[in-house]
């Protein structure tokens, strides 16, 4: 078939290149601009744009493909379809309509739930034994298209976003050509969503922030659900004011004391119910690093009291 792809981050660069492997002619590759990062704010390009070009495919990363030319010269690729993985930008009703068989997107969660920007996390924080990816025929409204194909995969406890994002990706992955071929001979039946939607809504800093009030659970829930980025924080006192710290991964462990309170000196920090353990963590300007080799050079003493984030972050359920 005749495609364009349209991703961004390293979650879509698997699906591109299943579908090159598969043998589809990918006549034009999507993704954002370039934006700048490091230290030196150099700009550069998505994973999506270097897999793309390592390809030889050619690449367009159009500001917005609500401008009219931009959308001209998407119609005039005379597709068969459209494949997109987090592309990162709406696509208007001209866009959806252009190609012969329409745009398809992979969605990484079990529709309805968790429609929007990050159905990864959010599944993670709301403690989701289950998840999937699907791919499903774009319609005008946010991930309200029918869904063509899926598979489902359990969530471990040890899950993080990395761990699962990475899976997903995969699988998802290795969706592209059954669902392309059933579109093409007809024999795709796409299927309505059925139940009561809920929303991935964006990941915000002051979100982030960990509440130790909360049962130890759902705190490593939390935890697990925004590592690695952004990464859930809490400060701690140091020599010229308060560190922030990320924490990367953990463990529910048993322990009891004040919400906050540091137990022991494995970085134990009891919660509003149990207690959970710090096993990754992240400073400040500084590589991530076990809790343990952090407590060599960056001490928080045994009962030692984190402070609690006032309004208490939670997946939009």
């Amino acid at each position: 078939m005749r495609l364009a792809f349209m991703g961004t981050p390293a979650f879509a660069v698997p699906s591109l290149a299943e579908l090159v492997a598969s043998g589809h002619e990918v006549v034009a590759v999507y993704s954002q601009p370039p934006k700048p990062r490091g230290r030196g704010m150099k700009l550069t390009p998505s994973p999506v744009q270097v897999f793309a070009e390592t390809l030889g495919l050619p690449v367009f990363t159009p500001e917005s493909m609500k401008a009219a030319e931009a959308i001209e010269a998407f119609r005039r690729l005379d597709l068969d379809a459209a494949c997109v993985v987090a592309y990162g930008q709406i696509l208007k009703p001209e866009v959806l309509e252009a190609p012969r068989l329409g745009c398809l997107n992979l969605h990484g969660s079990l529709l309805p739930r968790w429609r929007g920007a990050a159905p990864i996390q959010r599944a993670i924080m709301a403690g989701d034994a289950e998840t999937g990816v699907q791919i499903m025929q774009m319609s005008a409204g946010l991930d309200e298209g029918p869904v063509l194909l899926s598979e489902r995969l359990g969530i471990s406890p040890r899950d993080t976003a990395a761990s699962l994002s990475e899976r997903m990706a995969h699988i998802g992955a290795g969706l592209w050509p059954r669902a392309l071929a059933a579109l093409e001979r007809g024999g795709g039946q796409p299927v309505e969503q059925v139940g009561e939607p809920t929303y991935a809504k964006k990941i915000t800093p002051a979100e982030a922030r960990i509440d130790w009030t909360r049962p130890a659970a759902e705190v490593d829930a939390h935890i697990r659900g925004l590592s690695p980025f952004p990464g859930a924080w809490f400060e701690v006192e140091g020599e010229v004011g308060p560190v922030r710290i990320k924490a990367l991964m953990s463990a529910v462990v048993e322990g009891s004391g004040a919400p906050g309170k540091v137990l022991d000196e494995a970085l134990t920090i009891a919660c509003g119910t149990d207690a959970i353990r710090l096993e990754r963590v992240q400073r400040p300007g500084k590589a991530a690093q076990s809790a343990e080799d952090m407590l060599r050079g960056f001490a928080i003493p045994t009962g030692t009291t984190l402070p609690s984030s006032s309004e208490p972050p939670r997946g939009e359920r």
